[in-house]
């Protein structure tokens, strides 16, 4: 049984180890995006609920969310164990979560948080580029096109997205900062909050993530 929650600042490949980590472990990752997606899609009671709320471009109040992360854990794909997502983003979610699990005899065994300095994930970032033809995506540092600002494929021009300029970037991370340290906290003080170096190659990063699982 392995369960897990998993953080990481915009630009630190959270999505790609997570995904690495449901091929190897063959658990689900949770992600609260998705999963209110899902919910609304079977028309559940909750479902319907969160629909309400996102029709209006409402916030979802913490108790849609949790009953919906808790009728998810509930599936039969979780047994083995399960990535959270996205969630919890507050310690009163932190905490519901903790309720959740205890009814349910189970326990988070690792928060791990991908750690990687601001200024890094800004040079990340910032040097994203994109095709406005084809989509097709590139970075001026680690993998720029032939030409300056010409796609490879279809020679259509490259441009900055809006959430890759620096200004949006550091607002993101702020956000994240001051969202994530109190849960963070939260899993510190239960000795189950293990901060990993982000820096390196994916395969690298993954290691030391698998690391902490298998050393237990």
């Amino acid at each position: 049984m392995m369960n897990l929650i998993l953080v990481g600042p915009p630009g630190s490949g959270k999505g790609t180890q997570a995904k690495m980590l449901v091929d190897k472990y063959n658990i689900p990752q949770i992600s609260t995006g998705d999963i209110l997606r899902e919910a609304v899609k079977e028309g559940s009671p909750l479902g319907k609920q969160a629909k309400d709320f996102m029709d209006k471009g409402a916030l979802l109040p913490d108790e849609v969310v949790i009953g919906i992360i808790e009728e998810r854990l509930k599936k039969p794909d979780c047994k083995g164990g399960f990535i959270l997502d996205g969630f919890p983003r507050t310690v009163a979610q932190a905490e519901a979560l903790g309720a959740i699990l205890d009814k349910m005899d189970l326990k988070i065994e690792y928060l791990i948080n991908i750690e990687i300095d601001d200024e890094e994930l800004l040079k990340r970032l910032t040097g994203r580029r994109t095709c406005r033809k084809c989509g097709k995506g590139y970075h001026v540092v680690f993998d720029p096109p032939k030409n300056k600002d010409v796609c490879n494929k279809c020679k259509g021009e490259l441009y900055q997205r809006d959430d890759d300029k620096e200004d949006t970037i550091k607002s993101r991370l702020k956000v994240y900062h001051q969202q994530t340290a109190p849960v963070v906290e939260f899993y510190q003080k239960k000795n189950t909050s293990r901060a990993i170096n982000g820096l390196g190659k994916i395969d690298e990063v993954f290691q030391r993530i698998t690391d902490i699982i298998e050393r237990g």
